[in-house]
């Protein structure tokens, strides 16, 4: 076993990495970026090393400066984690060129499996079946587009040598071809120094279901079972979730033997993941194989009592599988959910900003939280905007959906915007709630066919919520009064009494909240021992209790709940009965703005790809006026109305700011 490894990659992964080499007396070496100097995974490991500015071109993608940093701290091997150069052939040959051992699959295999094309190639040549496709080299854009008409429409366009849906676009007829196959092959470009794509009929309602495997340098091969990832966004999972919904034991085998035969033709070693897509009847169909640990493979460890880690590790040293296929076994079910620092609402646009507060779920034998970031730290632009993988484990899926749910709704998040709201709903609705009874209700589609009903229109305050807002105010001007008693001559004057009495007159204070769209009044009279709080529902007698952690007990018309109430400024987050509401405490009314032209602003802090229009343009509704790439995804900006693009403020290559500027734009009258 190796005394010293380097992890080439940041975040939630590299913390999880370390965490099982601590446990195996592995030392540990993390690598960094400028932007990653103070973050989690630095702490983690026992020693770490920058190798470069933000950008992962210039740092987690520098795989000569990863390789150096590896031979100059002495360590023996390199973890590569999951994206940047994990799938990259190159560098686990130069890994291998400086003596040091690569914790992955050989650089033959990688390349092998590394172009989706030639994987579906070499599948195709085995017999396994393939969904409809074209996968030559040949890139000419009109060759293209004429191998989409054959195939016909809709059509997928995918990245060949990427994943996690970037450069992934789905094509629903010809006329959009040329502008999807053009965002394709930036975004695959950017992600992964590669802009080839492959074509391919896009299936409707499929499942996307994935096998692990697992595989040595002595002939030994394993799956460890299959994973459901069909809840997805954009072509990237959500959920993942083991075993799968409605799986049965002849499928498994037929599954599992599929994947293990794809490892064995390309020589495999270490873990991979043979991915499949089955359509409504159950017939499957190879799409990939990613040659390296997956983002949900937790689900996987929780319902077989493994640790992959430790696999890749011991296969890497040169020993045998730990197990073999007849010892494997699946014990309940286990439920994975990615928070995300995101707007659903907004198109799941990914957020950036610094954590003010992150409470997360309790660690316990049923629910697990593997996380890269901290109360503090900052979601930047430059990398995937996740802010933890809940796990959850119990006996069934029943039970374990219902672990789930409690789980998200402990999670305190404020800051950027998150997903975990979203997730709650996701987990609870019907459709995937019922999915191991009906598995017909599961496909890649679910979130498209219940947006309305998953992101519903957000609802106004409480009364519980408005409480709370209301007495945890209340409770920063009874400690503020407080302060400012000691802090005079006579602290126990009369004057400085904080009992709310007041002669001759009803001592009452009155809060303003924006709430949404709409102000909303609130009403608070001093009583013993409480407050009278005029609510939207009616007056109720209310009292809270501070306890640790800005936690406050509420007791409203006898009914008692615990809720915490997080201040920004003016911005009050609250949170109370599994849910977060966010409220600004209205302190003078805003003016209007009545002018008759507007502005266009930026939806995320990103890098402006390419300018569309000039300035004095005619536009018209709807019409694409820039496209900004953040977190290795573009987004299109759009003329919110017809009019005329009266100055454009920034340029190909420009960095812009969340809610920054970028037109000048006038209405047509």
């Amino acid at each position: 076993m190796f005394d010293k490894i380097l992890i080439a990659n940041r975040g939630e992964i590299a913390v999880r990495v370390a965490r099982t080499c601590r446990r195996l007396g592995i030392r540990t070496v993390a690598v960094y970026s400028d932007a990653d100097a103070g973050a989690m995974h630095v702490a983690a490991c026992d020693e770490a090393h920058r190798i470069g500015p933000a950008p992962a071109r210039e740092s987690y993608l520098n795989a000569a400066r990863i390789v150096e940093v590896a031979q100059t701290s002495g360590a023996q091997a390199v973890h590569p984690g999951y994206g940047f150069l994990s799938e990259n052939a190159g560098f686990a040959e130069a890994c291998a060129k400086a003596g040091l051992v690569f914790i992955g699959p050989p650089a033959e295999a990688i390349r092998a499996m590394g172009s989706k094309s030639a994987a579906k190639r070499l599948m195709e040549e085995a017999g396994v079946p393939l969904v409809p496709g074209y996968h030559g080299e040949n890139q000419d854009s009109a060759l293209l587009r004429q191998e989409a008409e054959r195939i016909g429409y809709p059509v997928l366009i995918k990245a060949s040598a990427g994943g996690g849906g970037k450069g992934m676009k789905v094509v629903e007829t010809r006329d959009q071809f040329d502008v999807a196959l053009a965002s394709a092959q930036r975004e695959a470009a950017a992600a992964f120094g590669d802009a080839r794509v492959l074509i391919e009929k896009y299936l409707t309602r499929p499942r996307h279901i994935e096998m692990q495997i697992f595989a040595d340098a002595h002939g030994n091969a394993v799956h460890l079972f299959e994973r459901d990832c069909s809840v997805q966004r954009r072509h990237q999972k959500v959920l993942e979730e083991a075993p799968a919904p409605g799986m049965t034991a002849a499928r498994r085998r037929q599954m599992g033997s599929a994947a293990v035969a794809a490892a064995r033709a390309v020589g495999y070693a270490n873990a991979g993941t043979v991915e499949f897509i089955a359509d409504e009847r159950g017939e499957f169909y190879f799409m990939e194989m990613n040659t390296r640990l997956q983002v949900e493979h937790p689900v996987t460890e929780m319902i077989t009592g493994l640790d992959l880690v430790e696999w890749q590790l011991r296969v890497a040293a040169g020993e045998s599988l730990p197990l073999a296929q007849e010892q494997l076994s699946i014990n309940g079910h286990a439920i994975e959910a990615r928070v995300y620092a995101e707007e659903p609402a907004r198109d799941f646009l990914p957020a950036a900003g610094t954590i003010r507060r992150l409470r997360q779920p309790q660690a316990s034998a049923h629910v697990r939280v593997d996380t890269g970031v901290r109360e503090g730290d900052d979601i930047g632009v430059h990398y995937d905007p996740m802010i933890a993988k809940l796990i959850v484990w119990d006996i069934d899926r029943t039970a374990a959906l219902r672990r789930m749910r409690g789980a998200l709704a402990d999670y305190q998040i404020v800051g950027p915007g998150t997903n975990v709201q979203f997730l709650l709903a996701l987990v609870s609705h019907r459709a995937f709630a019922l999915a191991h009874r009906e598995p017909g209700l599961l496909d890649t589609g679910l979130i498209g066919r219940y947006h309305s009903e998953l992101l519903p229109e957000t609802k106004p305050a409480t009364d519980v919520i408005l409480a709370l807002a209301v007495l945890s105010e209340l409770s920063r001007i009874d400690a503020q009064a407080c302060a400012e008693a000691l802090a005079s001559g006579d602290p126990w004057s009369p004057w400085h009494a904080r009992d709310g009495w007041r002669m001759n007159e009803d001592n009452h204070h009155v809060f303003a909240f924006d709430d949404g769209d709409r102000v909303v009044e609130v009403t608070a009279h001093y009583r013993r021992g409480g407050f009278l709080l005029d609510l939207p529902g009616g007056s109720t007698q209310a009292r809270a209790q501070a306890e640790t952690d800005g936690r406050l007990v509420l007791d409203l018309g006898g009914r008692r709940i615990h809720g915490t109430v997080v201040r920004q400024g003016d911005q009050l987050t609250v949170f109370a009965d599994g849910v977060s509401h966010r409220l600004a405490l209205r302190v003078f009314d805003a003016i209007e703005d009545e002018q008759a032209g507007g502005t266009l602003a930026a939806p995320m802090p990103g890098n402006v790809v390419q300018v569309l229009v000039q300035a004095g343009a005619q536009v018209e509704k709807g019409q694409p006026l820039m496209i900004i790439e953040a977190m290795k995804m573009e987004h299109t900006i759009c003329a919110p109305a017809a009019g005329t693009v009266k100055e454009v403020l920034f340029v190909p290559g420009d960095q812009v700011r969340d809610g920054e500027q970028l037109f000048q734009f006038e209405r047509e009258s």
